[in-house]
């Protein structure tokens, strides 16, 4: 059971209709970058809750939720409903495994993520560890339309601290758009359209993949690797693929 404690919010970003981002402040216990937390409301005499990655890196005060509003759901358009100086109950302690620690060494890591399953690469972004420990760092969003690219600006921020260091490709599958591929990642691994835009080879011996989002594309995703001779990552026997399902 989650050890709720009130997180007050300090803003809610609304990205376009259904895509917000909540900045919260709350004194939650430390955490790695890629865990989630729980926001949970009571709703109708019944608590409401689910899960959600940090988007915030472990050094930064405030607490930072990217979501989506699912117009049948139940919690998530009350959170977007939210504003500044209400209330919602957030865990205090954070889980999951989503993290650097998890990744064996490699020279090339890979951030391949659906929607708002960017989240967690932002955190990780944000914090030093991972760029000492690869070369290069390739950050991959697949989205619907060009104006789900949330958190552009904190990209380019980090495309300007990092350099030839860290390379990012957005995908947009339903409209075309300007410096973004079209289509799915699966196939773009599947065709190498991916690894020519980019400019570097996966290659089991020197890659790392982390693959986080939609469970389809995260499926697709690892069976056209596996073909490729990549595995698995777990702690028993390391490999090459570290994933997580977004929902």
């Amino acid at each position: 059971m989650a050890d709720w404690i009130p997180a007050q919010v300090i803003a809610n970003r609304h990205w376009n209709n259904n895509l917000f981002s909540l900045s919260l402040a709350a004194n939650i216990e430390p955490f790695k970058a890629g865990q989630f937390t729980k926001l949970g409301l009571e709703i109708d005499g019944q608590m409401v809750q689910r899960a959600y990655s940090f988007v915030n890196p472990p050094q930064q005060p405030t607490i930072d939720i990217y979501a989506t509003r699912v117009q049948d759901g139940l919690l998530s358009p009350r959170l977007h409903q939210l504003a500044e100086g209400d209330t919602v109950l957030i865990s205090a302690r954070a889980n999951g495994f989503f993290t650097l620690d998890e990744v064996p060494q490699g020279d090339h890591l890979w951030l391949l993520a659906t929607g708002t399953a960017i989240g967690p690469y932002l955190s990780i972004l944000q914090q030093g560890d991972v760029w000492h420990r690869f070369r290069k760092v390739v950050l991959v969003h697949a989205v619907r339309f060009a104006a789900d690219l949330s958190y552009q600006a904190e990209i380019t921020q980090l495309k300007q601290q990092y350099g030839d260091q860290l390379i990012v490709q957005p995908f947009v599958s339903r409209e075309p758009s300007t410096l973004c591929l079209t289509g799915r990642i699966p196939q773009a691994l599947e065709d190498g359209q991916l690894e020519r835009h980019v400019g570097l080879t996966l290659d089991p011996v020197q890659s790392q993949i982390m693959l986080c989002g939609n469970p389809e594309m995260v499926k697709e995703t690892k069976s056209v690797l596996e073909d490729r001779g990549f595995a698995k990552n777990l702690r028993r026997k390391p490999g090459q693929i570290t994933m997580e399902h977004y929902w």
